[in-house]
């Protein structure tokens, strides 16, 4: 059931939030959450999802390494603006929590508050719900939003789906790897995201 909160009623995040009816003003105003679950303002009700998986995590942990060390070691790094796990993105439905987000060509350190990120990295979770969030819900508003590209990495159907404006989906398979434009001479080989995945089998439900 969805009700409407008042400033006294809803000080604090937590999952007996979810359903409960704010504004982006309200939702940006509470400073206390409990820890361990991923909170988001979905045309205007409060959505709390369980915490990411091991299976979710550490593929996205090792993505990270691969950015960093592009970043500082590779002649191109400068390309990499930053990046940052679990950051607030505005939509036209309310705030989305992305998977990671990556910044590239504004040529200095972001503010994830207002620099919209140029790649939105989703680990897709397990469920037909989750599948149809990622797939449909998160990419038209990505997109609509202005994100470059858009990649959907699925351990479940073995692949990484990336969306850009106006192009048709490019997928990678497993034993492939992702080069992309906006990171010259950044190589992502998904096998070995998958295979870290793999590495938590009880995630796969």
């Amino acid at each position: 059931m969805i009700t409407r909160s008042t400033e006294t009623e809803l000080l604090r995040l937590s999952p007996a939030a979810a359903g409960v009816m704010l504004t982006i003003e309200e939702f940006d105003a509470i400073e206390e959450f409990e820890e361990g679950y991923r909170y988001e303002l979905i045309r205007g009700v409060v959505v709390v999802t369980p915490p990411a998986s091991d299976a979710e995590m550490d593929p996205n942990g090792e993505l990270e390494f691969l950015l960093r060390f592009y970043k500082y070691q590779h002649p191109n790094g400068h390309h990499l603006d930053g990046t940052q796990m679990e950051r607030e993105v505005r939509t036209h439905v309310g705030l989305r929590r992305v998977d990671r987000a990556i910044w590239c060509g504004l040529g200095r350190s972001p503010d994830s508050r207002v620099d919209l990120p140029t790649i939105i990295v989703e680990f897709v979770s397990p469920g037909r719900r989750a599948f149809t969030r990622d797939y449909q819900d998160k990419r038209k508003e990505y997109l609509e939003l202005g994100c470059q590209e858009y990649w959907i990495i699925d351990r479940f159907r073995r692949c990484l789906t990336i969306y850009c404006p106006d192009k048709e989906p490019v997928v990678i398979e497993e034993k492939q790897t992702y080069e992309t434009k906006l990171l010259p001479g950044f190589q992502l080989p998904l096998a070995r995201l998958l295979k870290l995945a793999d590495l938590h089998p009880d995630d796969l439900i």
